[in-house]
């Protein structure tokens, strides 16, 4: 499964990445809103993790994006922001699923 972290935390991301190696998918990582954009326009991932705390774009602006440009990748938002607003506004983007 070919997956595009979006995370800006440097550690978090390897972490993420080396979990997802381990069991056998191919992640890409990237740190910031805008490179995600590109990178998932660019080319194809099954898989979207994305950070809602991103520089130079948030993730719920690269969500927003995503969607209009109607990229089907799936998209799971792994974040600290867990509020039920955030929450809200992430599925009602077209978030998979949100994970606080």
């Amino acid at each position: 499964m070919r997956t595009l972290i979006a995370e800006d935390d440097v550690r978090l991301a390897r972490q993420i990445a080396s979990a997802l190696t381990e069991a056998g998918h191919d992640p890409v990582v990237t740190h910031d809103g805008e490179t995600a954009l590109r990178d998932a326009a660019e080319s194809s991932f099954d898989l979207i993790v994305l950070d809602v705390g991103l520089p130079r774009m948030d993730g719920f602006e690269v969500l927003r994006r995503l969607r209009s440009r109607r990229i089907p990748s799936r998209v799971l938002v792994l974040t600290a922001r867990g509020e039920v607003k955030d929450r809200v506004t992430g599925l009602q983007l077209g978030a998979d699923d949100y994970l606080p």
